[in-house]
């Protein structure tokens, strides 16, 4: 969350500016707390910033003989696009073979919601999951597949409704080994029924 007072007051400020731009009235019932509202919004959705991954893991490490992929599917995310600061929302689905250690479960979670309360393109989202995971559980190989609607392309520009979009990023084993990725992309088929 936007925790400092300086920037919530310059966040307000910014949209009493564009109320007036487009011909509002910010003192009007409807708008007097919209700056507000505003600023306290972004403080929510922008919160990754705030975020330090090594805190995030919090000590979540724990050393196990598996040597099998571990898969976690269909996690929710909710992100802005840097582009036009409209909503992008979709499943991401992150896979990771250990080298005698796996992290706990809600961390993989928690390192795409880091990453999607920013402001982001979908592309480079994907990456810095993987490369996240990557460097802090030091696995064989991370995927990280992440499938989502965009608002910029679904309520203006083309308006496709239906239009998704789809990136990847593979890393070590699950990039070189086309069986683990084939296994990882059978399982997200098979969780998505």
């Amino acid at each position: 969350m936007i925790q400092n007072k300086t920037r919530i007051e310059s966040i307000e400020s910014a949209v009493l500016d564009v109320l007036e731009a487009v011909g509002e009235d910010p003192t009007r019932e409807g708008l007097v707390g919209t700056p507000n509202r505003v600023a306290r919004m972004y403080g929510e959705l922008l919160s990754g910033y705030n975020v330090d991954p090594t805190e995030l893991l919090n000590g979540a490490l724990f050393d196990v003989e598996h040597e099998q992929m571990v898969i976690v599917t269909n996690i929710e995310f909710q992100s802005l696009c840097e582009h036009h600061m409209l909503p992008f929302t979709g499943l991401a689905h992150v896979a990771y073979v250990p080298d005698n250690k796996v992290v706990g479960l809600s961390k993989i979670p928690r390192i795409v919601d880091m990453y999607a309360r920013r402001l982001q393109i979908q592309e480079r989202m994907t990456k810095q999951i993987a490369e996240t995971v990557s460097t802090l559980v030091e696995p064989l190989g991370v995927g990280v597949i992440l499938t989502g609607s965009h608002m910029c392309s679904t309520i203006r520009g083309v308006r496709k409704q239906h239009s998704l979009m789809t990136t990847n990023f593979m890393t070590g084993s699950l990039r070189s080994d086309s069986l683990l990725r084939s296994e990882f992309l059978t399982q997200i088929q098979i969780d998505k029924q």
